[in-house]
């Protein structure tokens, strides 16, 4: 059975890198450096009004939905797909320090805007939308579901999904892990990306989703790999690139074990998380950096996201050249 075509059209990222409204930005990458997240003028994407009621990650999540509109010219897509692992941080932090510290009742703005599908649901109301409007939250396999939505959704008939994901970092966030004995290997970060996926081609389309699969309890990784890589015809050996994360606290030498086991060059293997850091979604900032891989290399035909971010959680995703 022949599989469906998944466009990216447009690809809009905030993140620590200068990614966004940059075409290109994967030539001049360098590992990360926190805490400067580099972010455009919201003003231009936000109302002032509202601007000053939004937390980072609501800033962050409108001005990337909005700019990907705009490289497509859409005025409204047919659905708002969004995936975080840990939501609005910032605001539940307010809404619980308040809790503690203020008598009787509570202001709502901060526990409104703390739920996890707040962006989702500011997205669609600065652009007045009314159609499917869904957030995912399942820890590092957030982005991928949202994905796997998005592809549903197309197949059965709608035309044009923006579809992203976002998280925030807040101190408390370095507290907690160092209790915990974490070490995530790279600094603990923010960022957003978002995207329009259509099943037509548009003006300066480089990039499409051949296949995206979200893998709980993975036990072989060599083992998803092999047989996803089948699932689409292809053999370990015809990858461009493999863009992965694997656990903090994992010897990144046992993951590169992976790959010469799978017998891919190590040389083609990148970890996404030394230019984008850490954070639950950071497999959406990986879609856009191969994205814009490919725009500045066609010889680029296939491209694997493995994100391995939390060991129990297996997200991989296929990303092919128009041409391949």
């Amino acid at each position: 059975m022949e599989k469906n075509t998944y466009y990216i059209t447009a690809a809009s990222t905030i993140s620590h890198q200068d990614t966004f409204g940059k075409t290109g930005f994967s030539d001049s990458m360098s590992p990360v450096v926190p805490p400067a997240l580099i972010t455009p003028d919201y003003k231009a994407f936000i109302d002032a009004g509202l601007l000053r009621r939004m937390s980072k990650i609501l800033r962050m999540a409108v001005a990337c939905a909005k700019d990907c509109l705009a490289q497509t010219g859409l005025d409204q897509p047919d659905a708002i797909i969004t995936g975080t692992g840990l939501g609005c941080l910032q605001d539940t932090d307010k809404f619980l320090n308040t809790s503690l510290t203020v008598e009787g009742l509570l202001p709502p703005t901060a526990f409104i805007q703390s739920t996890h599908n707040t962006m989702a649901g500011q997205i669609s109301l600065s652009l007045g939308n009314h159609g499917y409007n869904m957030t995912h939250t399942q820890n590092t396999l957030s982005f991928e579901h949202a994905m796997v939505d998005a592809l549903l959704l197309l197949d059965e008939g709608e035309e044009h999904i923006l579809v992203g994901a976002a998280d925030e970092h807040i101190e408390i966030l370095s507290e907690i892990t160092s209790h915990l004995g974490y070490a995530p290997g790279f600094p603990l970060t923010s960022g957003a990306s978002f995207f329009t996926i259509s099943k037509e081609k548009g003006e300066g389309t480089v990039a499409r989703i051949a296949d995206c699969e979200p893998v709980a309890f993975a036990k072989d990784p060599v083992k998803k790999l092999t047989r996803f890589l089948n699932n689409n015809s292809l053999e370990i050996n015809d990858l461009s690139k493999i863009i992965y994360a694997v656990p903090g606290n994992a010897n990144e030498g046992e993951y590169e074990s992976i790959w010469r086991k799978a017998g891919l060059d190590p040389e083609k293997c990148i970890n996404y998380l030394s230019l984008c850091g850490v954070y639950p979604t950071a497999s959406a900032f990986a879609l856009n950096y191969a994205v814009d891989l490919i725009s500045q290399d066609r010889s680029l035909k296939n491209i694997l996201i493995f994100n391995a971010l939390r060991k129990e959680n297996l997200g991989l995703t296929l990303v092919q050249s128009v041409e391949a």
